[in-house]
């Protein structure tokens, strides 16, 4: 199987990088039925196929490009639309050694990261998830056992200059508080995509 290409923000699809994305998909999705019991990848691919053209399916491919590794992992009973979260089995390397958002890296005074988590997360097309996305995942396998990722911080805590990010460890799913403008090299995001 071919590697993704990388594509330009504006560029279109080609028929040859969507039919390897879809492959990548389906193999991740065939490998990993416990993600997903009720569901059939015919319909998905249907659904992927839809939309080839549109923004969901490059914040798919960017998703992917990442490292993470974007696995359906719901359904919303309302739209129909299938839910894909970043499965990877660690935060996802491309997307690490980030502060959570733009306020906190312009007030770094010095070292400043080379971007942030939810202005990535906005220009990839994809939103970073919530804590109860990240517990959610958890009960779909263990993830972050080594690393931990920025989770969407409600906005009272993030007034106060903090942002929350979560891991496992000792069999148990964590949350926990940190500076916003902090940033690690094993800390990094996963993201949901409803399509």
């Amino acid at each position: 199987m071919k590697l993704l290409k990388k594509m330009k923000n504006k560029e279109e699809f080609t028929k040859e990088q969507q039919e390897d994305l879809l492959k990548v998909l389906k193999a991740r999705f065939e490998k990993n039925m416990q993600r997903h019991k009720d569901m059939v990848w015919a319909a998905v691919e249907n659904r992927l196929k839809d939309i080839s053209s549109a923004k969901e399916f490059k914040a798919l491919h960017q998703m992917e490009m990442t490292g993470g590794e974007p696995d359906v992992v719901a359904q919303d009973r309302e739209t129909g639309k299938y839910i894909f979260f970043d499965c990877t089995g660690e935060s996802p390397k491309g997307r690490r050694s980030l502060c959570y958002d733009r306020e906190a890296q312009e007030t770094r005074k010095e070292y400043k990261p080379k971007d942030n988590v939810v202005d990535l997360a906005a220009a990839m097309g994809f939103e970073l998830l919530t804590e109860e996305d990240y517990r959610y995942l958890q009960q779909l396998g263990e993830f972050d056992t080594k690393t931990s990722s920025w989770v969407h911080t409600p906005a009272a805590i993030r007034s106060l200059g903090g942002a929350l990010f979560c891991d496992r460890r000792y069999g148990h799913v964590f949350t926990y508080h940190n500076g916003a403008q902090s940033y690690y090299a094993a800390r990094g995001f996963r993201g949901k995509l409803k399509v």
